[in-house]
This record gives C-alpha cells, sequence and structure tokens, in this order.
C-alpha cells in the first residue's frame, strides 16, 4: 500500500508576487521565493509557516484554478506519497473523479489531481529523481 508522506496547502492568487509579499508582510510567514515560467510570468510561489510549507498557485482557467474572488470554493489540498501512479491505481479502484493523470511536471514532480466524494480537490505528489549519470 502506498504510503503518506506529507500534506501541503495550496492556495490560489492573481498576482503570485504580491500575495507572497503580504503574507511574509502582514502575516510574518517565512519567504519560499517565486518562480517565474521562460516568459518570465509568476508560476508558483510559495512561504512557510513554521515547518509547514504553502504552495501558492497561478490562476489556470483551463484548470478551474481560480481566487476565491471568483469563485466559492477554489481550495485544495496537496499530499506527498512515495508512488503516485501506485496512489492513483487504489483512488481510481475506489471511485475518485480523476481531474488529471499522473505525468511528470516541468517544476520538478510527478502528480495527479482527483476530488473526493464531496468536490474537494486533492493533488498527490512525488519528487522526480534524476537519473544518476
Amino acid at each position: 500500500m502506498p504510503t503518506v508522506d506529507r500534506v501541503i496547502p495550496l492556495l490560489v492568487y492573481e498576482n503570485l508576487p504580491t500575495a507572497h509579499d503580504f503574507l511574509v508582510d502582514a502575516f510574518g510567514f517565512e519567504p519560499g521565493g517565486v518562480h517565474y515560467d521562460d516568459d518570465g510570468s509568476p508560476l508558483h510561489a510559495e512561504v512557510r509557516a513554521g515547518h509547514t510549507t504553502i504552495w501558492m498557485h497561478r490562476v489556470v482557467a483551463e484548470q478551474r484554478l481560480n481566487t476565491p474572488r471568483v469563485v466559492e470554493s477554489v481550495s485544495g489540498l496537496v499530499v506527498f506519497v512515495d508512488d503516485v501512479d501506485a496512489h492513483y491505481a487504489r483512488a481510481v479502484a475506489a471511485g475518485a473523479s480523476v481531474d488529471s493523470e499522473p505525468r511528470d511536471q516541468p517544476y520538478g514532480e510527478r502528480e495527479y489531481g482527483a476530488r473526493d466524494l464531496e468536490g474537494h480537490r486533492w493533488w498527490f505528489v512525488m519528487p522526480i529523481v534524476a537519473p544518476v549519470a
């Protein structure tokens, strides 16, 4: 059976750099930085609250990722597991509604997205280990 490693809250923002700085300045979170794509657009940010990292994601309309300003509930949880593909198979067998099948991401992780029976969003993730040359 796949084991669960950790859970990371993920929040969606329209302006990642401003939101990042606000969380650091207003709430005293430790900065984790803002990551940009090749075109210079903010792609991902994170802050830390104690031992917990909070991921900040950009708005992505085609994935229905938006801020609470636009939709009433858009949050979800990111859960690290030791084997994304085995976890995916178990979730599908149990009747989870799949938003995205397992795939490698450009930011160094393999992940899939699913919803529980109440429609809450979950992303299950594992780091991609680069082969040793």
